[in-house]
């Protein structure tokens, strides 16, 4: 699929860009190149490849969940203008 000049205003129109004819002209090219990479890419076979989450097949280290800071909820709501229970009070800003 190759994209024309006249696609390309009117994609700059939707997209409120005001090119000059130079600039679409180039745009132009560059997207059509854009579509040919794309091409290229769809026309790979891929058949029998299992997908995969991560390019490196890598995984994520995980750190052990333990507390590393101390509790300090008590000291930070002291100068809350208004809590209850734990929590925070707030105005009601959806009626």
């Amino acid at each position: 699929m190759a994209l024309t000049a006249a696609d390309v205003a009117k994609i700059a129109h939707l997209a409120r860009l005001q090119l000059s004819a130079e600039e679409e002209g180039r745009v132009t090219d560059r997207l059509n190149d854009i579509l040919g990479m794309i091409d290229q890419l769809q026309a790979a076979d891929t058949s029998g490849i299992e997908p995969m989450a991560h390019p490196m097949d890598a995984t994520q280290p995980l750190r052990e969940d333990v507390v590393s800071e101390v509790n300090q909820r008590d000291a930070y709501q002291a100068i809350a203008p208004a809590t209850e229970a734990g929590l925070y009070l707030v105005p009601k800003v959806i009626e």
